[in-house]
């Protein structure tokens, strides 16, 4: 990291900051062509750190996803735009953690009720939710296992 009194390593302070965001960007690659997309999602570190997600039962993503699992992914929070008397004196507060890891399609079904139960408690802290079968039967939950993440924050 160039700015190193921006970054953040404690990984209690990176996780407060992955459950601030409000969505996850997730970035991958096949055939030298880029694809980012912009999801809600879950955040769990029981057994190891991961994201979850749900999606559509097709499309470009899942596409690229079958091709090439390893993507990157992006979660910032915390702006706040600063100004001052000339142009170069403004700028912007963040905090954010950029990570990679391998995503996987879930076909299981009490893997992708687990999934949808960290999505649904990042956005409502409940839980004890229940999924009707023929919504499981249509939704595509993916987990990302993650492999590496760090984070960033101008403060």
């Amino acid at each position: 990291m160039k700015k190193k009194e921006r970054e953040i390593s404690e990984i209690g302070e990176i996780e407060s900051i992955v459950k601030k965001a409000d969505v996850c960007r997730v970035a991958m690659s096949n055939n030298d062509v880029p694809y980012i997309v912009t999801m809600n999602f879950g955040y769990s570190d029981r057994i190891s750190r991961r994201l979850w997600f749900h999606c559509a039962a097709e499309g470009r993503k899942l596409d690229m996803i079958r091709k090439n699992n390893l993507v990157c992914f992006e979660l910032d929070t915390d702006h706040q735009l600063f100004g001052g008397e000339k142009a170069c004196d403004f700028g912007m507060k963040y905090s954010s953690v950029v990570g990679w890891g391998r995503i996987e399609i879930l076909t299981d079904n009490n893997e992708k009720i687990e999934g949808l139960n960290y999505i649904m408690a990042h956005y409502s802290d409940r839980t004890g939710f229940s999924y009707r079968q023929e919504t499981l039967d249509k939704t595509v939950v993916l987990r990302l296992d993650i492999i590496e993440m760090s984070g960033k924050a101008k403060r």
